[in-house]
């Protein structure tokens, strides 16, 4: 996939990475557990966050995932207090939407959660979406991927990794799937993820406990488990992926119901950041925006003064995707002015000046934005976005280094770095990091095409030169690696 923000970049463009130390000192072959260990010892913690990493930029090369940061923070706040209250809040998870109107999620190695956006929107209460992903932290936990990934041990770490990304492909794509095995010479193995009865059970039994533990209402699970059951009746032979590899039964349903009617009856209402995410993924995922528009338009006059103020959102985005700017501004600014404590109507009414190139106003609306909310990291890499449309390098830059440090790890971290170097014209660190950009992405190759490009570019120094070096040694060695059956 390449980044719209790059196209104006590419042959004419990025580093040190985080993970070079930590993958330049790991084995080539890695070995996972048997069926019968659960206790990790065969696979070290290195050697499991190095091929989740991987399995990740595989990932990314095949799906397009999300990189609005409001999202990514809603998911990732969820997922951690689910994790904080599991069985082994230490371990490192990594949450993250897939925009896929589809009905999946699924768990990788190193504690990668993917959920898909179509599942997302099929749920009705907050507590749905946690009990979804409160069972997919207990399979990372209880240790039935390794089980399952057993047919990749005997393979290096970025084949191992592909061909996992290659068998959850399958479970969006089984074209696509095929294309991807045969790109890492397993397309005659017939790998599968397919969850035991007992993994099930497992997995539904430590979920709920975590779910207990988080607040969030056990009832969910079970009627969310009924809600998926009772849609897949309109796929016909199409029935979601999602039941394939978590096959919904009645006794399934039965056992969860009467789990949770153990706990005391209360009431579990959902977070405005909950139903805020849902509205803007499912603008994101309407194929025609004067269908969610009037979906949206319908509902501003019923529920609650919250329910309605959601509507309004939702329509505001509708008419931004229309590119009615003046309407959804109208909209944004009533909102702001009522919750003047709700950064994602700020930073709505800030993408809206961007959009209809009122810069000047987008500024101001940045900057105020900003100083009410200092913390909130969407606001603040928009606002590098837009300080680059209106060709303030420096300014951009300097937020940049100011970013949170879980966003360096981040594709589009490396990709407005690339773009601000540009129009800084030092091309070397432009190729730079257009070149990490692509590493992390899962385009191995292009990176080295890039980091090529980089050491032939000026300005140059001996630290950006045995950067360089190093990190072509390390994209031609995964290469080398990704080739070994």
């Amino acid at each position: 996939m390449t980044s719209p923000f790059l196209k104006p970049l590419l042959l004419g463009m990025a580093l040190s990475f985080f993970y070079t130390s930590l993958q330049a000192e790991l084995p080539t072959k890695i070995h996972l557990p048997d069926l019968g260990d659960s206790s990790g010892r065969l696979i070290s913690p290195i050697q499991e966050q190095a091929l989740g990493a991987a399995f990740f930029r595989s990932l990314q090369a095949q799906l397009t995932l999300n990189e609005d940061l409001e999202i990514t923070h809603y998911i990732q706040s969820m997922g951690q207090r689910l994790v904080a209250k599991s069985d082994n809040p230490a371990a490192p998870f990594h949450f993250f939407v897939v925009l896929d109107k589809r009905i999946n999620a699924f768990a990788g190695p190193g504690g990668y959660i993917g959920m898909n956006s179509g599942l997302f929107l099929l749920t009705e209460a907050e507590s749905e979406l946690a009990s979804v992903m409160a069972h997919e932290v207990a399979h990372v936990t209880q240790r039935h991927l390794y089980r399952a990934f057993e047919a990749a041990s005997r393979l290096s770490i970025p084949m191992a990794a592909a061909t996992i990304a290659a068998i959850l492909i399958g479970t969006q794509d089984p074209e696509m799937a095929q294309a991807a095995l045969i790109a890492v010479q397993a397309a005659n193995t017939q790998y599968r993820i397919n969850f035991t009865r007992d993994n099930e059970q497992e997995a539904d039994r430590v979920g709920m406990q975590t779910l207990v533990e988080a607040r969030y209402n056990p009832r969910s699970m079970p009627s969310f488990f009924e809600h998926l059951q009772q849609s897949s009746r309109f796929y016909g032979r199409g029935i979601p992926e999602y039941l394939r590899t978590h096959p919904v039964t009645v006794s399934r349903i039965s056992d969860t119901r009467g789990r949770s009617e153990k706990y005391d009856y209360r009431q579990y209402p959902n977070s405005m950041a909950y139903l805020l995410i849902r509205a803007k993924l499912r603008v994101a995922n309407a194929d025609k925006s004067e269908t969610v528009l009037n979906y949206f338009k319908a509902k501003q006059s019923l529920g609650t003064p919250q329910q309605r103020a959601i509507a309004r959102y939702g329509t505001a985005l509708a008419y931004l995707k229309l590119t009615q700017f003046k309407r959804a501004a109208d909209l944004l600014k009533e909102l702001t002015q009522s919750f003047p404590d709700q950064s994602h109507y700020v930073n709505a009414l800030a993408q809206i000046a961007v959009e209809a190139k009122h810069y000047a106003n987008a500024k101001r609306l940045y900057q105020q934005g900003l100083k009410r909310f200092p913390m909130n990291q969407a606001l603040k890499i928009n606002y590098v976005k837009a300080l680059l449309k209106m060709g303030e390098p420096k300014r951009a830059k300097k937020i940049l280094e100011t970013s949170a440090h879980d966003f360096h790890k981040r594709p589009l971290y490396f990709e407005l770095l690339a773009q601000t170097y540009a129009d800084l014209n030092q091309m070397a660190e432009s190729h730079r990091y257009v070149a990490e950009y692509y590493y992390q992405v899962g385009n191995t190759q292009t990176a080295i095409l890039q980091a090529r490009l980089a050491r032939k570019s000026k300005p140059m120094n001996r630290y950006l030169k045995a950067i360089l070096d190093q990190r072509l040694h390390f994209f031609k060695q995964e290469m080398r690696l990704k080739r070994e059956k």
